[in-house]
């Protein structure tokens, strides 16, 4: 009798061991909600830029040598025709005075066969010479004003090379960069100083590629964009895009684009930051949620739903087309009057009981209603 009861026994226990334990229900969770209605979204998007001028140049000597003197820094402005850097002249001066000593002599030469052609002439016409002597003397003379011409032509390269020693500015403007010092020796075309002409201003941004196709379209329509500066206490400025790059910068991947603020702003400085604010238009009959709505599952976005009936919650996937300020602007996916879930999204499975989330201040009649099964709408 003990050995049967105790094979009874053990085979209990080991059953009881084995057995899975019931698994807890999920809790009623209390939420707070917001009924969906048709809305109008428009947002904005700014982007970080910088103030440079229009017609930005970079100022080189024509000719190379070692740079005497720079009279010009960075942010003195300067007028056109000013000096801003001199070349040691004197190569080209020695250059210059060859030229000029080659040009007198082609002249002297010239001269000399001009006399020649006319006493040959008059020695022909006399019949002491025959006309191929002549024709010689007729060659001679060509020959000598063609070197003329080239003695000519090489002085007054030359002078120009001496005055090219000297680097003069060719606008009005600023000088945003100096590249190269005195005692330096540079080539012709090296870049000495960077000057931003006196006129008009642009604003220059970059913008991600997944944004260029909508600045291109919001560029042909005014109104879109304005430009607000860093440190400055007036309205914003008026801007038009004027152009925008062909192609994505390799390293940043990003396009340049630059607004145009004209010459309204006097006040502006070269090289200020600013904000380029671009307004959207005016999208009718979007969805705008709370951030804390959307969640993030298998690469699409969902927001839960409230069965009133049931009192219970289902995903469903929406298409977000941006945000506006903090909430987002839900385009697809929803239909008026459905009761949206706005915050504890992330602790919610389908199917799963949930209340009306009630303010322990509100008043009883808001309790009496969400507790009947009236959604608390929250803005």
């Amino acid at each position: 009798m003990r050995h049967p009861l105790f094979i009874a026994l053990f085979a209990t226990a080991a059953l009881a061991a084995c057995s899975k334990p019931e698994t807890a229900p999920d809790p009623v969770r209390a939420v707070r909600t917001q009924t969906v209605a048709a809305q109008s979204a428009g947002g904005s998007y700014e982007f970080a830029g910088e103030v440079r001028s229009r017609t930005e140049s970079r100022l080189s000597f024509r000719v190379g040598g070692k740079i005497a003197r720079r009279s010009a820094d960075i942010g003195d402005a300067v007028k056109a025709g000013q000096v801003l850097a001199q070349l040691d002249p004197q190569d080209l001066q020695l250059g210059q005075d060859a030229a000029r000593a080659a040009f007198t002599g082609a002249q002297a030469n010239a001269d000399q066969a001009v006399a020649d052609y006319k006493r040959f002439k008059d020695l022909r016409d006399q019949g002491f010479i025959s006309s191929a002597e002549l024709e010689r003397r007729d060659t001679a003379l060509k020959a000598a004003n063609a070197q003329l011409d080239q003695a000519k032509a090489q002085s007054g390269v030359q002078g120009n090379q001496a005055r090219y020693a000297a680097l003069v500015s060719d606008a009005s403007g600023v000088i945003t960069g100096v590249d190269a010092e005195p005692g330096m020796v540079v080539a012709a075309g090296t870049p000495v100083l960077r000057l931003a002409h006196d006129g008009p201003r642009d604003v220059v941004f970059a913008v991600p590629e997944d944004k260029v196709g909508l600045i291109k379209a919001l560029a042909a329509q005014p109104g879109h964009f304005t430009v607000r500066l860093w440190g400055a206490t007036g309205a914003p400025l008026a801007a038009s895009i004027r152009e925008i790059a062909a192609a994505a910068d390799p390293v940043t991947r990003t396009f340049l684009v630059k607004a145009d603020i004209g010459k309204a702003a006097g006040d502006v400085r070269l090289g200020q930051t600013a904000t380029v604010m671009v307004e959207l238009p005016q999208t009718a009959g979007v969805t705008k949620l709370p951030l804390s709505a959307l969640k993030e599952e298998q690469g699409r976005s969902i927001v839960w739903l409230v069965d009133r009936a049931s009192m219970t919650v289902r995903p469903q996937a929406v298409q977000v087309a941006g945000a506006d300020g903090n909430e987002a602007v839900i385009t697809s996916g929803l239909e008026a009057g459905q009761v949206v879930v706005t915050a504890g999204v992330h602790v919610l499975n389908p199917g799963q009981k949930v209340k009306f989330y009630v303010d322990p201040g509100a008043p009883p009649a808001s309790a009496a209603s969400a507790s009947a099964g009236s959604p608390v709408t929250v803005k």
